[in-house]
């Protein structure tokens, strides 16, 4: 099977989300995914489902991807939703919690410290999406999908979307996932992220994954030079750089 170019399947997903509708009764055209747009840009909902039937009436070929990719699919609609937003909003959004006023004031500094985004910078020094992002994307099986017992879901059905029926009789503890890691400079306060998007498992089934703490932080306002690389041992003469965890629940 020929790899798929992801650039151009982000592109189906964005005119989808777009331009998807139904005929109602009475002729009119309901835009069923733009109209949900505009409630997540205005915080009215912080999720958005999509139904694969869908995705199958607007792209048979895209509706079957989905089905059989998606985690990475899932990835592909958050990015998508996330540039399209901005376009949906209508109005000024009040900051509802905390963590939305946390997140504009980390945007604004961002704007404030790196004006000249154009300009070269490490891409490890900007804000990954997942940290400022605040709706989840879910998809709905296809009615055509049959269920699953629990022992039918083997190995080749990781990744993929399956529909599984039985009586939940008992649930463990939730467990923490790392989704981004945050190295803060003791020294100066810059930041690298490094989002982790696998979930890996040692053979004893504990999780494991590797960290890449960086060599070096870019530090525009430090010494008075613009844009300058500095190493971490310079930046912060202890070598130590803070190390925060930021994370979702699985």
């Amino acid at each position: 099977m020929a790899p798929r170019d992801y650039a151009a399947e982000k592109e189906k997903i964005t005119t989808f989300l777009k331009d998807y509708y139904k005929d109602t009764s009475n002729g009119a055209k309901e835009f069923i995914y733009a109209s949900q747009l505009t409630k997540l840009a205005h915080r009215e909902h912080v999720a958005l489902t999509i139904d694969i039937d869908d995705v199958s009436d607007f792209d048979p070929d895209l509706g079957e991807a989905v089905v059989e990719n998606a985690r990475r699919y899932v990835q592909l609609f958050g990015d998508a939703v996330y540039e399209l937003l901005p376009e949906y909003k209508q109005r000024e959004v009040q900051n509802r919690d905390a963590l939305d006023v946390y997140i504009e004031h980390r945007l604004l500094m961002e704007q404030r410290n790196h004006p000249n985004e154009e300009i070269t910078r490490d891409p490890r020094t900007k804000y990954p999406p997942e940290l400022i992002r605040r709706f989840e994307i879910f998809f709905k099986a296809p009615t055509a999908q049959k269920f699953a017992a629990i022992r039918e879901i083997k190995a080749q059905n990781i990744g993929k979307l399956v529909s599984v029926k039985g009586i939940v009789t008992r649930a463990t503890e939730v467990k923490p996932m790392m989704t981004v890691a945050t190295y803060t400079c003791d020294t100066c306060g810059n930041e690298t992220y490094q989002p982790f998007h696998a979930n890996p498992f040692s053979n004893n089934g504990v999780r494991t994954f590797k960290i890449y703490a960086p060599s070096y932080f870019n530090v525009p306002h430090f010494g008075g030079a613009a844009g300058a690389v500095f190493r971490l041992n310079n930046c912060a003469p202890s070598g130590i750089a803070t190390f925060i965890c930021v994370g979702t629940f699985v």
